[in-house]
C-alpha cells in the first residue's frame, strides 16, 4: 500500500493519510473480490484505488464516508465508490460481514442496464447515488451477496463470471429504483469503454487538488484534443471536466476546514481559488452553508488511528 495526501476531511487525524490501495487489477485480471468478517470494531480507514467498488453488507453495521457524506448501513444496504475516489469505512459492530468487488471497466464492458449505462450510477455524486430504500430490493441485495460470497469462497472455475452476473443483477435492480438527479442528463450517454482512455486526468486532479488544472493540461496528460476530450469527459463522467475539478477542490476546502486551523483566505490561496469571497460563493452553491458554518458543525474529535498494523484481525486481505 503506497500513501496518499491526508484526507482528514474524513474524520481521521490531521497526519492520518489515505491508503492507496493496489488490488493488482489490469486488462488481463479486471476482477478483485473478497468477502469480510470484521471480528471487531474497527476505526476509521480511508482508502483510494484505481478500481471500481460495489460493496453489500451482509451482517452487523458500517459507518461510510465519502466527501461531504457521512451515513451508517446495515445489512442488506450497498455503497458505490468511483475510481481514484477517497471514501472511508468504519466498523461499527463486532461480527460484520460484507461482501466486495473491485473492478476496472473492462470487466463489464458495455452493458447496459435497460437504457442506462452501468457506469452512471458511479459517475453521480456519492449523494446522489442508488441507496436501498425498501424491503424488496434489500432482500434481492442480500440474496446477491450470499451468492458472490459462495462463488468467491469456492473459486470454481468460471467463478469470475458468475460474480460479474450477479454485480449486474444488482446493477439492473438499484437502478430500476433510482431517480437520477436532475443535473445528470448525461449520464444515460456514459460510456464505460471511455473511462481508460481519460484516466490520466482523473489521476492528474486527485493528485493536484491544491490548484486549478486546465482542460489543455488534462487533454495532454491523455494525448487527446481538447474539444474530443472534454466531449468524453462529459460523455463518461456526467459532468463537464471544469466541473469535475470544481467539485474536487471544494472538496479540499472542506477537508481543509475541518483538519487545520487556517483562516478562510489561506484555505482559498491552498485550493487554488483566485480569493476568498470566489471560494465562498462556489462552496454555499455546493454544500449549502458558508465554510465557516460548515467548520464549527462538522469538526469532530481528532484521536489519532492506530497504524494498519495496529487494527484487528480479520478473515481476509484487509482493503
Amino acid at each position: 500500500m503506497e500513501h496518499h495526501p491526508p484526507v482528514s476531511g474524513f474524520g481521521v487525524a490531521a497526519d492520518a493519510p489515505a491508503l492507496r490501495v493496489d488490488y493488482g487489477l489490469s486488462r488481463e485480471s479486471p476482477l478483485y473480490a473478497d468477502s469480510n468478517l470484521f471480528e471487531e470494531e474497527m476505526p476509521l480507514e480511508v482508502h483510494v484505488h484505481e478500481g471500481i467498488e460495489f460493496g453489500i453488507l451482509l451482517s452487523g453495521r458500517h459507518e461510510r464516508r465519502f466527501e461531504g457524506l457521512v451515513y451508517e448501513i446495515g445489512p442488506g444496504d450497498v455503497w458505490l465508490s468511483a475510481t481514484w475516489e477517497p471514501h472511508g469505512f468504519r466498523i461499527t459492530e463486532p461480527g460484520s460481514a460484507d461482501v466486495v468487488v473491485m473492478f476496472l471497466p473492462e470487466f463489464l464492458g458495455e452493458e447496459r442496464l435497460g437504457g442506462l449505462s452501468w457506469l452512471a450510477p458511479f459517475a453521480a455524486s456519492p449523494a446522489d447515488r442508488p441507496r436501498v430504500t425498501d424491503e424488496g430490493t434489500r432482500q434481492r441485495m442480500l440474496a446477491v451477496a450470499r451468492e458472490m460470497q459462495r462463488e468467491i469462497a469456492a473459486r470454481q472455475p468460471g467463478w469470475e463470471t458468475a460474480v460479474r452476473l450477479e454485480l449486474l443483477k444488482a446493477l439492473l435492480t438499484l437502478g430500476r429504483a433510482w431517480t437520477r438527479p436532475r443535473h445528470s442528463h448525461t449520464h444515460s450517454q456514459a460510456r464505460a469503454s471511455n473511462l481508460p482512455r481519460i484516466m490520466p486526468a482523473l489521476v492528474l486532479v486527485h493528485s493536484e487538488r491544491g490548484r486549478r488544472v486546465s482542460v489543455a493540461e488534462a487533454a495532454g496528460k491523455c494525448a487527446l484534443g481538447r474539444a474530443q476530450f472534454s466531449l468524453i469527459f462529459r460523455h463518461t463522467m456526467g459532468m463537464s471536466f471544469g466541473r469535475f475539478c470544481l467539485r474536487s477542490r471544494l472538496g479540499f476546502v472542506a477537508e481543509l476546514l475541518l483538519s487545520t486551523a487556517l483562516p478562510i483566505q489561506a484555505i482559498a490561496q491552498r485550493a487554488g481559488f483566485v480569493d476568498g469571497s470566489h471560494m465562498h460563493r462556489a462552496f454555499v452553491a455546493r454544500y449549502g452553508c458558508r465554510p465557516g458554518q460548515y467548520r464549527t458543525d462538522n469538526r469532530p474529535e481528532r484521536q489519532p488511528i492506530p497504524q494498519a498494523t495496529a487494527l484487528p484481525r480479520r478473515d481476509s486481505t484487509s482493503r
